[in-house]
């Protein structure tokens, strides 16, 4: 029998650093590639799919500004290293015959689409999977939070977050065994643990329009297909 997904359109984020793999900097082809996968295998089952990718796998803002740059400038510059990243995952993509689009905050006529609403929806209407760059083309914004506006403003069901663990959790499981998984939260909750999936900024936004957040690890083979069949690990998010 085939089974039907949760949700019928979605925003996943992913983060520069999962991209990474074992490298320090960088890229990661084969990382990339199976993500690209599992981005593929999830379009196949009729979910209508669009990301958001960081960039601190490049270049962080915040950290360029702590070293003296002015930060402005530094989110500036961080949002030109999402717009490698999502060219790369276009890349990746397409290579396994899935159509793309690229669509940036910053307009780059050139290499991509500038972001129109509507034009996005359409490309998701069709099939394809849309690509946000550049973040909101605003600085002091996180990837997190251009990741809930866009999920809000194309009408999303839920917001994936790919991370490197299997969930939320009381704290970081790689340094704390006895750090405690959380199949269910509110977004209150998370903002009053400090549990820093996400920013704040992202939270509320997510909150004020009831968009559920769902939390998975990124880097287990198939599970972005699987979460969206209700299978697996994950946490999710959202009022009772």
């Amino acid at each position: 029998m085939t089974e039907t997904p949760t949700y019928k359109r979605v925003l996943l984020k992913v983060s520069g650093e999962a991209l990474m793999g074992n490298r320090d900097y960088g890229l990661d082809n084969a990382t990339v590639k199976a993500i690209a996968e599992d981005v593929r295998d999830t379009v196949a089952l009729g979910v209508e799919v669009c990301l958001v990718i960081g960039g601190g796998n490049i270049f962080r803002g915040i950290a360029g500004a702590a070293s003296g740059m002015d930060r402005a400038q530094a989110d500036y510059m961080g949002m030109l290293a999402t717009v490698m990243n999502a060219l790369g995952m276009q890349s990746a993509l397409e290579k396994l015959n899935v159509h793309t689009r690229v669509q940036s905050a910053i307009e780059m006529s050139a290499i991509c689409e500038p972001y129109i609403r509507r034009r996005a929806m359409r490309h998701m209407e069709k099939g394809r999977v849309v690509i946000f760059a550049a973040g909101t083309g605003n600085p002091f914004f996180t990837t997190d939070t251009a990741a809930a506006l866009r999920a809000t403003e194309m009408g999303c069901n839920a917001l994936l977050k790919g991370t490197q663990v299997d969930g939320i959790y009381s704290a970081d499981p790689r340094k704390n065994p006895d750090a405690k998984r959380y199949d269910r939260l509110t977004y209150l909750e998370v903002l009053a643990r400090d549990l820093q999936v996400m920013d704040a900024a992202a939270i509320s936004v997510a909150r004020e329009n009831k968009l559920p957040i769902i939390v998975f690890n990124i880097h287990e083979p198939g599970a972005f297909r699987e979460v969206m069949l209700g299978h697996g690990a994950y946490t999710t998010v959202q009022d009772d």
